[in-house]
This record gives structure tokens, C-alpha cells and sequence, in this order.
């Protein structure tokens, strides 16, 4: 089957050039399942703040704990996954239960009422991205021509970050519809809004039952064992690098935590009302179109000119961005912080997967795409713990100082310590 897709890359018919149309369908689904998450996410501090949902507690805190559980939820079933995905044929069935289990829980946080339900909800939520994440990344590279790997990861993010365009303004949209049909209350606006996101999640498993295609590809059936020692030192000191940036690079959602704060101190029009609520998923989408118009292109030049060299100039300017976050005092500064932002994610979400395919042998890749995933998801509850409780006491700049002295960090050891092409990634 792999075959007859390099065939008709070839030939000149395929649906993108080396963009197949199981990578295409697969980037669909993910632009409808984000564009229902999105729908949620840019709103959640406000919702947190509420007084029947948080109870007082600071909203830096809860979105710290929310998001640093959740994201160490999805980095042990992402290890799980990858695993799972070495020793099977066919990754559908895996993909569309982690899809499922997110779309039928996510809209539920509507409903909660105490603040460790939409905890709870989010982490039942990324459980159902650690099952899908190493199945669907292992099946988008064996549904490409191996000289497109970069550049399918990149679509695929580009088609990710276009649904979180789209969830935004569909959140925007609905809170002008629904508050202009009669009075009602920010929190019942927000909790419909929530419950509302089930319309995109529900067709996002439409597509994925009746258009993505298995690629059988064949199972190592090989034991795993969680060690260092089944890859090569050059291997070792990549996922290294990368929990060291990990560990300072904590949920987006503080983020959006600072813009609200900074807009609803400077005051005036836009900080009052249904504005205050719709500012915040305006400039969150206007972030994710600059994301989703840099992840293509930015993944397709690192098949020619290489990865190492684009993961460290996006662990920089991250670095960059964070002082500037902790520095902002205007509402204007966000909209170009965020703009420069997004260049981070083009120059380093799909090109550090297609660097892990790189250095993987290709019985291994699955299992190399979870450890990828788990290091990542496993620093994400210290990072997330420590940026909430540092921000409540200390301030935005010491905890958007040190998350950027450490991406500095990174970026030396990633610099002085991996190489870009070293051979097989087994010991």
C-alpha cells in the first residue's frame, strides 16, 4: 500500500504534492477536534475564575494543576501508545478510541460546578490524546514518501493549528449570538458555549470512522523495556535537551491568563462585558493563524536544510517571547508577542517528531515517537505546578524569567551535544 502511494506521488496525481490523502483526512480530523477544544480553551481561565467553579482558589494555581495533571495523564498513555503501535497492524482502532474518549468528555466541563471537575475532565480528555497521538504520528509516516516526512508532520500541525483558528472565533461568534437573544448571565453563557463544542467533536469521528484507511504495516513484535539503553547516546542527550526545555515550558494557558489580566487592567470598552469574554479567543485565533501558516512550510525546509538547526532557533525565540510576556504592560504588545510566538511552533512541533523518525530505526519508530511524548508530557505537571505557584508568589517575571533562562539551556545543549544525522538510533 506504502508503495502505491510513493506511485502516485510520483505519477503526479496525488492530492497534495507528497501529501497523501490519508495524511490529508487525518489533518482534517484534527482540525475538527481542535477546532472543538479551541472552542474551550482561550475561555477556561475565565470559567476557573468563576465563583462557583474555582471557590476562591487563584486561577494561576488551578490552571496549573489542570493542565500540568492532564498533560502527565497523556504523556503515560502517549508511552503506552507508542508502544502498542509497534507490536499491531492497524493503528485505526487505537486513534479512534483516543479521539472518541476526548470528543464525548470535553464539552462536559459545561456542567461542573467545583473546581476539580474540569480537572478531572481535562485529564480524561488528554488521556484520549495519549491513546491517538503515537498511533496517528506513526500513521501518517507510513501513509508518506519518506523525502515528505517533514513535511506531512507540518501539514498535519498546519491542519491542527487551522481548526484552533476556526474553535475561537466559533466561541466568539457564540457568545455574541447567544447574549444578543435575551439576558443572560456570563456563566450560563459560558457553560453553553462548552456544551456547544460537542458539534465539531462529533463530526471529527464521522471522518475518522468512513474516511481514514489502515496501513498494515508489520508488527515487530519485539519486548520494550523503558531504559535508556535502547537508543544510541546521540538519542539520549535529544530527548535530554528536550525535557530541559520541557521542564520551563509550561502550559499556553498562563499566557492567555496574562493577556486577560493586562486588557482587564488597562480598562475601557474592551474589558467590559460580552468584550471582556471575546477579546481574549480573538487574539487566541489570531495567534493560531500565524501557527498554522508557519508549520508547513518551516516543516518541509528542514527536509532540506536539516532539524537541529530550526528546533534551537525556536527554543530561542521562545526564550525571547517569555521576556516579553513578563515585560508586557499594554493590551496592544500581545497581539505582536503572539504573532512571534507562533514562529516557535512552526520552527519546532512538526520538525522535533520528524528528527525522532530520523534517529529511530524504523521497527522502533512508534515506541521513539512515545518516549518523545512521554519525556515532554512527563515535565509538564513540575512545569505547570512550579510556573502557577511562582506567578501567584513572585509575579509574572520571575516565572516567565526563569521558564526562558531555561529554553537558554536547552538551546546550548541541544547546540553543543546532538548531532543532526548520526545513523540508527538503537544502542
Amino acid at each position: 500500500m506504502i508503495d502505491e502511494r510513493i506511485q502516485e506521488k510520483k505519477s503526479g496525481k496525488g492530492f497534495l504534492t507528497g501529501i497523501t490523502l490519508n495524511v490529508f483526512m487525518i489533518g482534517l480530523v484534527s482540525f475538527l477536534t481542535d477546532a472543538s477544544s479551541e472552542i474551550i480553551y482561550p475561555l477556561m481561565p475565565a470559567f476557573l475564575a468563576l465563583a462557583s467553579v474555582g471557590h476562591g482558589v487563584a486561577p494561576a494555581l488551578l490552571i496549573g494543576i489542570l493542565e500540568g495533571f492532564a498533560e502527565t495523564a497523556s504523556a503515560l498513555l502517549k508511552l503506552a501508545g507508542g508502544i502498542w503501535t509497534d507490536r499491531v497492524r492497524r493503528k485505526k482502532p487505537l486513534i479512534l478510541a483516543g479521539y472518541g474518549i476526548s470528543s464525548v468528555f470535553r464539552p462536559l466541563v459545561g456542567l461542573a460546578t467545583a473546581w476539580w471537575q474540569p480537572v478531572v475532565l481535562r485529564v480524561i480528555d488528554r488521556v484520549g490524546k495519549g491513546i491517538r497521538t503515537a498511533p496517528r504520528d506513526a500513521l501518517i509516516a507510513e501513509s508518506t514518501p519518506k523525502e515528505y516526512c517533514g513535511k506531512a508532520y507540518g501539514f498535519h500541525r498546519s491542519m491542527d493549528h487551522l481548526g484552533a483558528v476556526v474553535g475561537p472565533l466559533l466561541a466568539v461568534a457564540l457568545i455574541f449570538f447567544l447574549s444578543g437573544r435575551g439576558t443572560m448571565g456570563q456563566e450560563r453563557l459560558l457553560r453553553t458555549v462548552f456544551l456547544l463544542a460537542a458539534v465539531p467533536g462529533a463530526l471529527c469521528l464521522a471522518v475518522l470512522i468512513f474516511w481514514i484507511k489502515d496501513v498494515n504495516a508489520t508488527p515487530t513484535g519485539k519486548a520494550f523495556h523503558l531504559t535508556w539503553r535502547a537508543f544510541n547516546p546521540n538519542f539520549r542527550l535529544y530527548l535530554t535537551s528536550l525535557l530541559v526545555f520541557t521542564l520551563g515550558n509550561s502550559t499556553d494557558m498562563f499566557l492567555i491568563l496574562r493577556a486577560a489580566e493586562v486588557i482587564k487592567g488597562a480598562g475601557g470598552g474592551l474589558a467590559q462585558g460580552r468584550w471582556a469574554l471575546a477579546m481574549v479567543p480573538l487574539l487566541w485565533a489570531f495567534f493560531h493563524v500565524f501557527k498554522s501558516a508557519s508549520t508547513a512550510p518551516l516543516g518541509a525546509l528542514s527536509d532540506r536544510i536539516g532539524r537541529k538547526s530550526l528546533i534551537g532557533l525556536g527554543w530561542g525565540v521562545y526564550a525571547l517571547v517569555y521576556l516579553g510576556f513578563a515585560l508586557m504592560n499594554r493590551p496592544w504588545q500581545a497581539w505582536p508577542l503572539f504573532a512571534v510566538y507562533a514562529l516557535y511552533y512552526g520552527l519546532t512541533e512538526g520538525v522535533e517528531k520528524a528528527f525522532i523518525v530520523d534517529l529511530a530505526p524504523a521497527e522502533l519508530r512508534g515506541t521513539a515517537l512515545g518516549m518523545y511524548n512521554f519525556v515532554i508530557g512527563i515535565a509538564a505537571l513540575p512545569a505547570s505546578l512550579l510556573f502557577g505557584y511562582v506567578y501567584v508568589r513572585a509575579g509574572a517575571l520571575t516565572a516567565f524569567g526563569y521558564a526562558a533562562l531555561l529554553a537558554v539551556f536547552a538551546v546550548a545543549l541541544l547546540s553543543l551535544k546532538v548531532r543532526e544525522n548520526p545513523g540508527p538510533a538503537r544502542a
